[in-house]
């Protein structure tokens, strides 16, 4: 019996395997085919963490006691790997992390934005039919999707369907796709996709529908430098948490568009990591039902908020951090407040969360110890207001 995780290299598979791992004496195997290293370098990005070799990582979670994990190195893109992979392995659950995550990057160019598709839908769709072809059907399927696919709306947002009205019929439909990037986008059609394969196949399926992730590591991931996960701050992989942390450090004030009162759903590594894992290992009788979705966010948070706390956290490590307001060049609501429902997610990981302040002291406390490094990358962070 195993369990696979994919995309286990990155920031948040990583963690979340070495906890499924500590849990479970099923067989835990790491995919990966070191994507996020190479896009990461590839827009002169770094991680202010040093992140160790795969191998290197597996090597130093044996000798904290994680002697169930395995790494494959393989391009779920590519379909003969993921059919060997399965017929090999067997899961019990796939936790399916791998994609090109970062919707700025997805946004550069033509030949980016058709990559960060045909690799995320194409990765899945290959896991789905390999599941179905080799008599996996039972197997516990969870992807993080993203909140992305909701885009901006006035109302608030259900946990995965809503409800439509149409000459007196109502009847519950899939949430559409309001997606704002190539990359949001690829992930409502790998939603569908989703719903699709449990309809036609019968396979279980968690659709985590991810908010955006901030945090420097886990308990796991603190043990040894080599278990570190990594913590980038440009602005193509850097949430826009980390990136306020990364100007703060360096010494520049926090550059706040606009009023900055628009809302964005926030959960902390912590948190994620906690609720896929608890997801992994859930009994199949406790399975709250065959298709599933989760709105994976414990708050909204705005923009100016996001800046005051990391402000205020960063008096602890001496920074005089000032937050200033410029005009906004984009277009878009400075006041929107988004409301977004999350009562199943809050169940899942019974109600307990990272707030959003100790979150940010702990990426602040990281960043402060490799000062160097985020000085020496400023400009894949600044934003246009602070360049001269």
């Amino acid at each position: 019996m195993s369990i696979i995780v994919t995309g286990a290299d990155g920031y948040v598979g990583w963690p979340t395997a070495l906890r499924i791992a500590d849990r479970t004496d099923q067989r835990v195997i790491c995919v990966d085919n070191g994507g996020r290293r190479e896009w990461v370098a590839s827009v002169g990005g770094v991680s202010t963490t040093t992140i160790a070799s795969i191998e290197e990582r597996v090597a130093a979670a044996a000798e904290h006691g994680y002697r169930n994990l395995s790494f494959v190195e393989g391009d779920l893109a590519d379909r003969a790997f993921v059919d060997q992979l399965l017929a090999v392995h067997e899961p019990t659950a796939v936790v399916h992390t791998a994609a090109q995550p970062s919707a700025p990057y997805s946004q550069i160019d033509g030949e980016r934005a058709n990559f960060t598709q045909h690799n995320n839908m194409q990765a899945t769709r290959n896991l789905l039919w390999g599941l179905h072809e080799a008599g996996l059907s039972d197997t516990h399927f969870i992807e993080t999707t993203t909140t992305g696919v909701y885009g901006a709306p006035e109302f608030p947002i259900p946990e995965g369907g809503a409800t439509m009205e149409n000459d007196g019929e109502r009847d519950e439909v899939p949430f559409p796709a309001m997606a704002g990037s190539w990359y949001h986008l690829s992930k409502s059609h790998d939603a569908a996709n989703l719903r699709l394969a449990h309809k036609q196949f019968d396979i279980p399926v968690s659709d985590v529908r991810t908010a955006i992730v901030y945090g420097a590591g886990t308990e796991e991931t603190r043990a040894d430098d080599r278990l570190a996960t990594r913590l980038d701050f440009d602005y193509y992989f850097g949430v826009v948490a980390h990136r306020f942390a990364a100007q703060a450090v360096a010494g520049y004030p926090l550059t706040v568009y606009g009023k900055g009162e628009q809302r964005k759903p926030f959960v902390s590594l912590e948190d994620t990591v906690e609720g896929l894992a608890r997801l992994a290992l859930v009994d199949p009788d406790d399975r709250p039902d065959s298709h599933t979705v989760y709105n994976q966010t414990t708050r909204a948070i705005a923009i100016v908020e996001i800046a005051e706390t990391i402000a205020d956290v960063g008096a602890e490590y001496d920074l005089d951090i000032t937050v200033e307001h410029v005009e906004n060049p984009r277009e878009e609501d400075e006041t929107h407040q988004m409301e977004i429902a999350h009562e199943r997610y809050d169940d899942l990981i019974d109600g307990s969360a990272v707030d959003f302040e100790a979150g940010m002291r702990d990426v602040l406390g990281a960043m402060v110890e490799r000062r160097d490094v985020v000085e020496a990358h400023e400009d894949r962070f600044l934003p246009d207001a602070l360049e001269s």
